[in-house]
């Protein structure tokens, strides 16, 4: 059961599904901390002044995995048709940014203000509690701003 997103400047939503004939991207807006390794990593899939902005079929849903577990935050996901979902890295690992947040990756159970509990492979975690996104950074405290 996914957690109910309080983002300020988004409404609340599931992440947004982008099928193509291989693989399936999805996207959550309020956990996308702009990192850009998506629009950087593989532009002729994701292009962020297109519509659709996120085209799987635009490269070897290899590259398109590949590129999706760059996302620090996990607002990018992916399922491949013929395949599992994604695979969390091993060991877990918990790194404190130079502004503070904590940038997640493994197999995580990541607890929301309400006690629903999210499977998660990549997490950026709030450190200076002013997020309205909790527990995720939405940038928008000290903690967001390095």
């Amino acid at each position: 059961m996914p957690l109910e997103d309080h983002h300020p400047q988004h409404p609340a939503q599931d992440p947004k599904p982008y099928a193509g004939e291989h693989i399936t991207v999805t996207y959550e807006t309020a956990r996308c901390l702009h990192a850009a390794e998506c629009v950087g990593g593989l532009p002729e899939v994701f292009d962020s002044g297109r519509r659709p902005w996120v085209r799987p079929d635009g490269a070897a849903p290899e590259r398109v995995a590949e590129v999706v577990r760059r996302c620090p935050s996990g607002a990018l996901q992916y399922r491949l048709a013929e395949g599992p979902a994604e695979e969390p890295d091993r060991p877990t690992s918990v790194v404190r940014s130079p502004a503070g947040q904590l940038v997640l990756r493994g197999e995580l159970g990541v607890t929301g203000p309400d006690g629903t509990v999210r499977r998660e492979t990549r997490a950026v975690l709030c450190a200076c509690g002013v997020s309205g996104n909790q527990p995720y950074c939405d940038h928008s405290g000290a903690c967001g701003d390095g």
